[in-house]
């Protein structure tokens, strides 16, 4: 049944006028309609700041999480980061003066569109730059001749790969087309030269790391940005990570384990390239 609708009295045709000699009553003034300035100012506000926040999150910082080991010990499985995505824009003519533009330097942790699958998101480090030549030889990186003292990186496994190990050579395993052009193309004098506007990336966990030695050169116009800092860390397995939405599995881990399975001595840790990499 409907809600019946409110009744309201209509005013006669011909009011009757007061008796002679009393007082007319003073009419009551009319009401005013509510204002409605209060809550456009509101709805302006929020709106405002609605687009804001989109702003921010898409445009000047992102979050994101790692799911997986390729650049343990420095970052984690289950590491959410905030990735800063103005480090490396194109700066415009005022923009540059205005904002810590900068380009990508050895060494520097970079969040890059994956080039065989631009939908998944990767990070490594950029270990080569255009002109630069690289190669492998027994796990140690050589970079224009020198051998590249690498604090960060760690081996996991003991024995010597002939592909992974001493790079670049006949691929033992299954590569990607990119790389498989890269070593046809960008390889001289046993080294790989970086080409133009393209980085060499590899993981810190050396060995167990899907970088460029199997799908090539990430290009430029790939990277979204640097990693700023840690803001939450949590040991969760990958499945669960890897997972675009959240799981009932890991809804029911965070709720059980939230406390003891937060890494807090890594909150708000900060993330940092390798700055004496710049070696000429």
């Amino acid at each position: 049944m409907s809600r019946t609708k409110p009744v309201v009295a209509e005013k006669p045709a011909n009011p009757v006028l007061p008796t002679a000699g009393i007082p007319a009553t003073p009419a009551a003034p009319p009401k005013k309609k509510p204002s409605n300035d209060a809550a456009r100012g509101v709805i302006a506000e929020w709106t405002v700041t609605i687009i804001l926040l989109l702003f921010g999150t898409t445009t000047l910082v992102q979050a994101f999480v790692i799911p997986t080991g390729s650049m343990e010990d420095t970052l984690l499985i289950g590491d959410h980061l905030l990735v800063d995505k103005l480090a490396y824009a194109p700066a415009g003519a005022v923009s540059k003066y205005l904002l810590p533009y900068s380009d990508v330097h050895r060494g520097d942790i970079i969040v890059f569109r994956y080039p065989i699958d631009i939908k998944q998101t990767f990070v490594k480090r950029a270990i080569g730059l255009p002109g630069d030549h690289l190669r492998l030889v027994n796990k140690q990186v050589y970079l224009n001749g020198k051998p590249l003292t690498e604090p960060y990186v760690v081996h996991k496994s003991n024995y010597i790969d002939s592909y992974r190990d001493n790079f670049p050579s006949e691929p033992n395993t299954m590569i990607y087309p990119p790389a498989q052009t890269m070593l046809g193309q960008d390889v001289k004098g046993g080294d790989v030269v970086v080409p133009p506007n393209s980085i060499f990336a590899m993981g810190d966990n050396r060995d167990l790391s899907l970088d460029s030695r199997y799908w090539g050169f990430v290009p430029r116009e790939n990277i979204m940005g640097k990693p700023l800092i840690i803001y939450w860390s949590y040991d969760a397995p990958t499945e669960e990570l890897s997972d675009p939405t959240i799981g009932a599995a890991h809804m029911k881990d965070l709720a059980l384990h939230f406390f003891s399975k937060t890494r807090w001595s890594r909150t708000f840790r900060l993330v940092r390239g390798y700055n004496s990499y710049n070696l000429q």
